[in-house]
């Protein structure tokens, strides 16, 4: 990554070539955590879950407080870290299915970066652009918006989405849409998955 500001916040991306990396994005509360969960039961694999989810559920029931920019680096730096952890342990295994099914990543990140401030941190939007997936998934906006107590946009859910699509479009990222119900959705990425061959 050429000496760049994600070198030094420790952004770099680490998958060992024997792993096939997928990344689920898409609007809050359109089925990614489900589908990862799901796909990596059907595989017998592992997924990544979203820090940030874990990092601002803490902050909320500490604080009382929702993110803010001076989150964004730390929630990058804990995602990045789960998902090399996990995506060293795949290679670990017996299992034939070296798959890893990544809840969100950096791309996700950056673009919410830029919908909440207008901007995004230099060396997080370098690691999103650089970070590499073999599938990238979009989850359509086709199942009920689910309340908690960190998602804040429920009426907002399709413009996101439009959003995702026009920026993995714009940084020549491509992607598939998934959509349907459970199964549907797991069946749509195991064809994906066949497109790309055995791991």
């Amino acid at each position: 990554m050429n000496g760049n500001d994600a070198t030094v916040y420790n952004l770099e991306q680490h998958t060992p070539e024997s792993v096939i990396t997928v990344a689920v994005l898409g609007a809050e509360s359109t089925g990614k955590t489900t589908l990862c969960r799901d796909l990596a039961a059907h595989f017998d694999s592992l997924w990544v879950s979203e820090y940030m989810r874990t990092y601002l559920q803490a902050k909320w029931d500490d604080e009382q407080l929702t993110c803010t920019w001076d989150d964004l680096l730390p929630i990058a730096q804990g995602q990045i870290a789960l998902e090399n952890k996990l995506a060293k342990q795949v290679t670990q295994t017996s299992n034939e299915n070296r798959y890893l099914f990544c809840d969100t990543s950096l791309f996700e990140l950056m673009v919410y970066s830029h919908w909440y401030y207008g901007n995004c941190p230099t060396a997080l939007e370098q690691a999103a652009l650089a970070h590499h997936y073999d599938l990238i998934l979009l989850t359509k906006v086709d199942i009920p918006w689910v309340a908690d107590d960190l998602r804040d946009s429920p009426y907002q859910r399709d413009e996101i989405s439009a959003y995702f699509a026009s920026q993995l479009s714009k940084h020549q990222k491509p992607f598939v849409r998934i959509s349907g119900d459970r199964k549907e959705r797991v069946r749509q990425v195991i064809a994906q998955l066949a497109h790309l061959g055995n791991p």
